[in-house]
C-alpha cells in the first residue's frame, strides 16, 4: 500500500486566510457580498465561496454599484478603486495583505517624495512582477501609472540607466531572479546615478522553497495542486520539478492520471499559498482510492 502524505507547509498564506475569513464572516451575517476580482487564484475555492453568496465583480461593474459592501482581496488595489468606492458610497471591507499594503506605501512615498522639488522629474520606479497581475496593478497605481514593470531579466532594457532607479518586487516573485536583476542593473547603470533596490518578496512564499524542495525529494511522485492563475504556484511547482522530475501540476483530483501512480510507494501532495487544504485532502482521498483499487485488482 502506498504512503500518501500532504505537505504540512502547503496551504493558504496569512493574507489569503485573512481575506477568506473576512468574507465568510460577512456572508454568515448577510448572505451576500461582492468581491473585486477572484478572492484567491483557485477556482475551486472561488466556487465554494460563491455557493455561500460571494459574488465576484470587475472594476467596470464596481463603477455601477452604489451603497453596497465590497471586499478588496489580499492583492491590494490602486488609489482609484478607493476613490470609486468613496464616490459611490461603497463600504470597503479591506483585506489587503499587510505585506502588500506596506509595499504600496513605500512605493507611494518614494514616488511622491516632496524633497525632489517641483521642477525635478519623479523618481524612476521599476517593479519586478507579472504585468497585469492584480497586485502589480495596485503597485503601479501608486505612481499614477508611471512605474516600469519588468517580468524577467530579459526586459531590463526598458530601464533608463541615466536616471535614478528604485527597484521593488511583486511579493510573490523569485528571490533568486530578483538578485540577478539587481546585479545586472549595477553592471549597466551610468556613473553617478543612484540605484536602490528593495527586496519586498514575501517570505511566506520564499521560505517555502527549501522546505518544498525537501518534501519533493522525499517522495517518488509529487502531485502539486494549484490554480492556473497562481503566480506563486508556478514558482513553487518549478522548485518541485527541480527536486523531483516526477512532479505533476494539477488543479483538482480530476486531473490525476492513474498511470502516474503505478509502482509508487511514496506519494507527496503539496500546493501553492492559494491552494486550500480541503482541496489537497480531496486529492489525497482520490489517490488512496486509486491505489487501493489497483492493489485489489492485482
Amino acid at each position: 500500500m502506498a504512503i500518501i502524505e500532504i505537505d504540512k507547509g502547503s496551504g493558504f498564506c496569512f493574507g489569503v486566510t485573512t481575506a477568506i475569513r473576512k468574507a465568510e464572516e460577512e456572508l454568515e451575517q448577510s448572505g451576500h457580498l461582492y468581491c473585486l476580482g477572484d478572492i484567491v487564484h483557485n477556482t475551486a475555492e472561488v466556487d465554494r465561496l460563491a455557493s455561500q453568496g460571494l459574488e465576484t465583480i470587475t472594476h467596470e461593474q464596481l463603477e455601477q454599484l452604489h451603497d453596497v459592501k465590497v471586499l478588496l482581496r489580499a492583492h491590494g488595489e490602486p488609489p482609484e478603486t478607493y476613490e470609486t468606492a468613496r464616490r459611490n458610497r461603497i463600504e470597503i471591507i479591506d483585506a489587503t495583505c499587510p505585506v502588500v499594503l506596506k509595499l504600496q506605501q513605500r512605493i507611494h512615498t518614494t514616488y511622491h517624495n516632496d524633497d525632489q522639488g517641483a521642477a525635478a522629474l519623479p523618481p524612476q520606479i521599476v517593479i519586478y512582477g507579472k504585468r497585469g497581475h492584480a497586485e502589480v496593478l495596485g503597485l503601479v497605481g501608486q505612481t499614477q501609472g508611471h512605474a516600469t514593470v519588468i517580468e524577467n531579466i530579459g526586459e531590463i532594457d526598458k530601464i533608463d540607466y541615466s536616471r535614478d532607479i528604485y527597484l521593488y518586487s511583486q511579493t510573490t516573485k523569485s528571490v533568486q531572479e530578483f538578485q540577478h536583476i539587481v546585479e545586472e542593473i549595477k553592471r549597466r547603470i551610468d556613473p553617478g546615478v543612484t540605484f536602490r533596490s528593495f527586496d519586498t518578496i514575501c517570505r511566506s512564499v520564499a521560505n517555502r522553497i527549501p522546505q518544498i524542495r525537501e518534501f519533493a525529494a522525499q517522495h517518488e511522485l509529487i502531485l502539486f495542486v494549484s490554480g492556473a492563475k497562481s503566480s506563486n504556484g508556478r514558482i513553487l511547482f518549478a522548485e518541485c520539478q527541480a527536486a523531483n522530475a516526477d512532479s505533476h501540476l494539477i488543479s483538482s483530483e480530476a486531473d490525476i492520471d492513474p498511470s502516474w501512480l503505478e509502482g509508487k510507494e511514496r506519494i507527496g501532495i503539496c500546493g501553492a499559498t492559494s491552494t486550500p487544504r480541503w482541496l489537497m485532502q480531496l486529492v489525497s482521498e482520490a489517490v488512496h482510492r486509486m491505489t487501493s483499487n489497483h492493489h485489489a485488482n492485482s
